[in-house]
């Protein structure tokens, strides 16, 4: 059976071009199309269908406003599709946190590849089960007497990666393990996300820079448009490749994973969330092969339960469980034990 699908936008022009984007897949079907909330509204109620497309900015109603509305009353897959600027970044974000599915560009001159992920996004949103309105925490310190052994984190995520790693940083104390993250972002999202990130965590959040040090109490978010890397032995820093996609994806978990095994060894942990696709799957694999303790998030808890599914059935995984439990269990891996604490 086909997904059924209703693009709601302002322009005609652009509700065709979305339109005729998804029916290319015969696993899609558009069954209508709608100009603004009202008519979203009235469509939703008459076509019942499985998945929205929606824009941000409509007339009556902003598409952020619907959304929230949406999610309350009757929560339904939306994949939002916008205008990915830097401006809009933050708007963005926050329809992620009301429960959007995931964000598309709108195609332009500068981003020729905006809607090659269009349909499977919407094919992954229509399997999604977990449809709510996240709240984000207030930013807290629930470890204050951590102390940490001298591991390093890696934590890889995509789709449903913005819910996942709020609800784990924002557990972390401000004197936290040094952790790179790298979450699959178009670039114009990435500095907004670690600010945004830096206002609910206690320890400091920043987007990465090349040659930034790796020190405790700093969580160092990769670009959208560059791989997160290291370099150096006696002080490793923050390396940034611009080269080509891995996985289809820059910054790509498995070349960020693959980095953390090379330098670090036993003194890492790998950290899977939730995606699409199998990127981070390989180079978890080699963290544990050095001797990384790793952790993958469970079915039950993903948005999408992709890049963990593959991870965990190649044995690149030695702990699986829910997004709850993964924040305390990182900081039990990465504490030093009472005796080594007292020394």
């Amino acid at each position: 059976m086909s997904v059924r699908v209703l693009v709601v936008d302002d322009s005609a022009t652009m509700r065709r071009i979305i339109t005729t984007t998804l029916q290319a897949d015969p696993a899609i079907s558009v069954v209508g199309e709608a100009a603004d909330p009202s008519e979203a509204q009235q469509a939703i109620r008459r076509l019942c269908p499985d998945v929205l497309t929606l824009d941000i900015e409509m007339p009556n109603m902003n598409g952020l406003a619907f959304l929230e509305k949406l999610m309350r009353l009757r929560p339904i897959p939306v994949v939002m599709v916008s205008s990915l600027t830097q401006a809009g970044a933050e708007i963005n974000l926050r329809a992620l946190e009301l429960g959007a599915f995931d964000c598309v560009a709108k195609p332009n001159s500068l981003n020729s590849e905006s809607f090659e992920l269009l349909g499977e996004k919407v094919k992954a949103a229509s399997r999604s089960r977990r449809i709510r309105s996240p709240k984000p925490p207030l930013r807290r310190d629930i470890a204050p007497h951590f102390s940490p052994n001298g591991r390093v984190v890696a934590i890889g995520s995509s789709t449903g990666g913005v819910e996942a790693l709020v609800e784990i940083l924002s557990q972390f104390p401000a004197n936290c393990p040094p952790t790179l993250i790298s979450q699959h972002m178009p670039a114009t999202f990435t500095k907004s996300f670690a600010e945004r990130l830096n206002r609910l965590c206690a320890a400091n959040v920043a987007e990465a820079t090349d040659g930034a040090p790796i020190q405790v109490g700093n969580i160092y978010l990769a670009p959208g448009d560059a791989h997160l890397e290291i370099r150096g032995l006696l002080q490793p820093v923050c390396k940034l490749n611009h080269e080509g996609r891995v996985n289809g994806h820059r910054p790509s978990v498995d070349v960020m994973f693959n980095a953390v095994s090379r330098h670090f060894k036993s003194r890492a942990l790998g950290v899977i969330l939730t995606g699409m696709g199998r990127d981070g799957a390989d180079g978890l694999l080699a963290l544990r092969q050095a001797g990384a303790e790793t952790i993958g998030q469970d079915e039950a808890s993903c948005v999408v339960y992709g890049m963990p599914k593959v991870a965990f059935e190649i044995g690149a995984i030695t702990r699986q469980m829910p997004l709850d439990r993964i924040a305390p269990l990182i900081l039990q891996l990465t504490s030093r034990t009472k005796s080594e604490a007292a020394l």
